[in-house]
């Protein structure tokens, strides 16, 4: 689907010659690391987002059919947005 994996690499993780993603994206990691850091803290900020509204909301869905479900979460991260 083209999508990358932006995870942090260990201090004591060696270089791999390979052509694979995970070579790809090592190198990326260590000569475009600020790059590499603005795109991993996304993650971390959409998942604090998930959590705040989660925390305030609930976990739970009350609605039965996908459409009415789809429209319960866009009503709950509308109403987190109006609060902030």
């Amino acid at each position: 689907m083209g999508a990358a994996p932006f995870i942090p690499f260990r201090s004591n993780v060696q270089p791999d010659c390979g052509t694979d993603l995970w070579s790809k994206m090592f190198f990326y990691y260590n000569y475009k690391r600020e790059e590499f850091l603005a795109h991993y803290h996304k993650r971390s900020n959409v998942e604090t987002t998930f959590s705040m509204i989660k925390s305030k909301f609930g976990e739970r869905l009350r609605s039965k059919t996908e459409t009415a479900q789809v429209n319960e979460v866009l009503c709950k991260v509308l109403c987190h947005i109006s609060v902030l």
